[in-house]
């Protein structure tokens, strides 16, 4: 599913989906549910629960009907399952595929290895696609795989969400495995979902201390286009975080206050979130009810802002916020500095968690980390408008 979505929005292709997977219950309704959630049709033929006649018929429907790629769902196997690879033999030499991918959980290591390893000598892997990179493993078994049978890791998932899928690049995994982050990812999440035209103008108030809990407000909704707290956290270098280190479990927390703040600013008047020091005792109480929380989490909020706006006219007087906001927009394509403020909005997300070291070393370093990035963006869009 994860896969027909990132053909039909990047490659332009209009896939179809089929599941030949007969031996799970409900396995094909199960891809029928997926394919309509990210509007890729799918073959279904209830009255079969041959794999091959599935096979046959998908192929049929999709020359007969303009599609021009067909991806083939098989039952999960154990490699030692000798009938169930037979099969998979079977549906190989009957489709002629240009494509075999190996899907390998990430978090299972060498055992994933070991598992490529006899696929590829009973059916021919032409590539691997990695799962839960979102996780705690940080894909030290990609490297063994492409070692042990030759072939790319093509593409890793890294959420549970459809569109939590993206292409594999050897540089940037190696840079996640050693603690460097995925900087380079991280710009092209924003590139492609965050509205530049609205990261420009945040900033600018940012740079000219004039954030209101409006802005506030806009800038939650472009942070959460990014996916998860934990998996932007996982993009950002460790030297830049300053070793503040991110469980799900705080990611989820962090995204469940993220909403009860939206909610409680969607409850304020224009002008109580253009000005807060309007809000008394009276407007608090009814933001509270309104957004179906108490009182002492208005405050809260308010004290955030504050110390958010604080934090920001800190840094603007030092420069770094300045330094932040030339390099973000002039070399890194927007967005980024916009919504991470150069750590005053994710500060602000953060709340009591820590974590405010490393911005020094993230000051002294800066310059050179994007100038390296921004050449390799100037390199690849060069590359995109010669295709």
């Amino acid at each position: 599913g994860k896969i027909s979505r990132w053909l039909k929005d990047n490659q332009e292709r209009n896939p179809l989906l089929v599941s030949v997977d007969v031996y799970r219950p409900a396995a094909r309704e199960q891809l029928r549910v997926v394919g309509s959630a990210v509007g890729v049709t799918v073959y279904q033929d209830k009255e079969t629960n041959d794999p091959l006649t599935l096979v046959r018929g998908a192929m049929k429907y999709a020359q007969d009907s303009g599609f021009d790629t067909l991806l083939i769902d098989t039952a999960g196997r154990l490699h030692i399952d000798d009938d169930l690879m037979v099969e998979l033999e079977q549906i190989k030499a009957e489709t002629k595929p240009m494509e075999v991918l190996f899907v390998a959980d990430a978090m299972t290591g060498q055992d994933a290895v070991r598992s490529a390893e006899v696929f590829h000598e009973r059916v021919g892997i032409t590539g691997v696609v990695l799962t839960k990179m979102d996780g705690d493993a940080r894909g030290g078994a990609a490297l063994s795989i492409k070692q042990v049978i030759g072939q790319p890791v093509k593409f890793v998932g890294v959420g549970e969400k459809y569109d939590a899928i993206e292409p594999f690049y050897p540089d940037r995994i190696a840079q996640r495995i050693l603690g460097m982050g995925d900087v380079l990812s991280l710009i092209e999440e924003v590139q492609g979902k965050i509205d530049e035209d609205e990261a420009q103008k945040q900033l600018e108030k940012m740079t000219s201390n004039q954030f209101t809990l409006e802005d506030f407000r806009a800038q939650l909704g472009q942070f959460k286009k990014l996916g998860s707290m934990s998996k932007i956290m996982k993009m950002l270098p460790e030297q830049m975080m300053g070793g503040l280190q991110i469980s799900d479990e705080q990611s989820e927390e962090v995204e469940g206050q993220m909403k009860r703040t939206e909610a409680m600013i969607d409850s304020m008047t224009k002008a109580e979130r253009r000005n807060h020091k309007i809000i008394d005792a009276s407007r608090k109480t009814r933001i509270a009810k309104g957004s179906g929380s108490t009182i002492a989490e208005v405050n809260q909020l308010i004290r955030q802002y504050e110390q958010m706006k604080k934090m920001m006219s800190q840094m603007n007087r030092g420069g770094l916020l300045g330094k932040l906001a030339g390099k973000a927009m002039g070399g890194l394509g927007g967005g980024l500095g916009g919504l991470m403020g150069g750590g005053g909005g994710l500060g602000g997300l953060l709340g009591g968690m820590g974590g405010n070291g490393g911005a020094e070393d993230f000051d002294n370093n800066y310059e050179e980390q994007t100038d390296s990035l921004a050449k390799k963006l100037k390199k690849k869009k060069r590359h995109k408008k010669r295709k």
